[in-house]
């Protein structure tokens, strides 16, 4: 019994782990196509994580990750950018913009497959 929490900790860990790397692809590919979308430089190519913590829902427990990201409007100067992720959904894409359209998309989470 002993020599089975190590492995079950050592599992737990590599799960969060490709966990966390799946949910910083998606956020990456979401952060390039909304800065596409709204003809902005996608600087560094790739996001940071800011925070992480637990988040109830009603298909049980996920993590919760907020992703910063930087862009720049006409080459000159960075802005920042923030990607909120529930497990491996969007939850909110903001570009923290002062004025304008789509500053902040909310996106409501998908039905569970049945």
């Amino acid at each position: 019994m002993s020599s089975i929490l190590p492995l079950l900790i050592i599992a737990l860990l590599i799960w969060f782990w490709l966990d966390s790397a799946r949910a910083r692809e998606i956020a990456t590919g979401i952060c390039k196509a909304g800065c596409e979308r709204n003809n902005l430089q996608f600087l560094d190519q790739t996001v940071a994580l800011r925070r992480s913590g637990l988040r109830w829902t009603r298909q049980g427990i996920r993590i919760r990750r907020l992703f910063q990201f930087d862009y720049s409007e006409e080459g000159m100067g960075r802005q920042d950018g923030h990607v909120i992720m529930v497990g491996v959904q969007l939850e909110e894409f903001s570009l923290g913009l002062p004025s304008g359209e789509n500053k902040v998309v909310a996106f409501k989470p998908r039905p569970p497959d049945d």
